[in-house]
């Protein structure tokens, strides 16, 4: 009865519930699945359906970003490091160098030993004269690598003060014989090189030489000392005073009014004492220099020196002479 009841002229798919536009809008715009393809449609219909774009994929590995950025080196810390590795690797240099040294002086004290000990060598004399040697002279024994450079310019430096004195007698001698009142000069030129000569090289080549080859800061100061006054020396033969026996500048222009050849001869030995004069004086400031570089001091030379003294053996008999009188003396005082 339902269907003659029904409105012929109303649409028949009004009350229709999947005709409802934002169902067939949905309905529309979905893409067709499996259970709706058909094997039987075009394929350029299907190709007009939209894909969906695949998920793109980031091949690039992650990076974590440091919360905090390191410090950057700085040129200051650079330069300290360098220093510091080249302070490192002077100092292993140093030592392997002393190491090397202490080395050759053990074989080397061996071997002495072994042959019946050290032997004076200096003067070297011959064998026939009565007198021998008085020193043991031998740089590249006693004094270490770093000083033997110095000890030996300074024993050169010796042997051209002792060949200047030499030439300084040859001039006073070429004065004489042009000029008879010069026998003085000539006598005191002989004096020079006959007292000069040993007492330089006791009184302050052997000392430096003591000194470098045992480390020791008494002897450096006799050094100084005596050095000093050897420089006062070599100014004043530089001078040449007339009567001192000195072939310097005022000596040599006297004697070139009396002789040109002698007054040239005399110029010359003035040079060289001018000359020595000179480098006297850059040794000294050189040796003074290593000296503040080996650790001396004025202190540890008065203990070497009292060292020295106490265990002289004259000195403790001295010294135990003048305690039994004073003893003596104290107790005949008591009775």
């Amino acid at each position: 009865m339902s269907g003659f009841d029904s409105n012929p002229f109303v649409d028949p798919e009004l009350n229709n519930p999947f005709q409802d536009p934002s169902v067939t809008q949905v309905r529309q715009a979905a893409p067709p699945g499996l259970e709706e393809y058909n094997p039987f449609t075009d394929d350029k219909a299907m190709a007009k359906v939209p894909k969906t774009a695949a998920p793109v994929t980031n091949t690039q590995p992650a990076i974590m970003k440091p919360t905090e950025e390191p410090p950057a080196y700085s040129q200051s810390q650079t330069q300290e490091q360098s220093g510091g590795a080249a302070e490192l690797l002077r100092r292993q240099e140093e030592l392997e160098r002393k190491a090397a040294e202490l080395d050759r002086r053990e074989r080397e004290m061996q071997s002495l030993s072994a042959s019946g000990g050290r032997k004076n060598n200096w003067p070297p004399l011959p064998e026939n004269l009565p007198v021998g040697p008085c020193f043991y002279h031998d740089i590249t024994v006693d004094i270490p690598v770093e000083f033997q450079k110095t000890v030996k310019i300074m024993y050169y430096l010796w042997m051209f003060h002792t060949g200047t004195l030499l030439a300084n007698t040859v001039g006073c001698l070429a004065w004489f014989c042009v000029d008879p009142t010069r026998g003085v000069e000539l006598g005191l030129s002989i004096l020079w090189l006959l007292l000069f000569t040993p007492c330089s090289f006791v009184c302050w080549y052997r000392p430096l030489y003591g000194a470098f080859r045992s480390d020791s800061s008494f002897r450096f100061f006799v050094f100084f000392f005596v050095y000093i006054c050897q420089f006062g020396i070599y100014v004043i033969q530089c001078i040449g005073i007339t009567g001192w026996g000195t072939s310097g500048w005022i000596s040599a222009l006297t004697a070139l009014n009396k002789s040109v050849p002698v007054g040239i001869i005399m110029i010359l030995i003035a040079a060289l004492f001018t000359a020595l004069a000179v480098m006297s004086l850059i040794m000294f400031k050189k040796v003074h220099a290593m000296y503040r570089t080996t650790g001396a001091s004025f202190e540890r030379a008065q203990q070497e020196f009292a060292t020295g003294v106490m265990s002289n053996k004259t000195v403790q008999a001295a010294a135990a002479n003048a305690a039994s009188r004073a003893a003596q003396g104290a107790f005949k005082e008591q009775i």
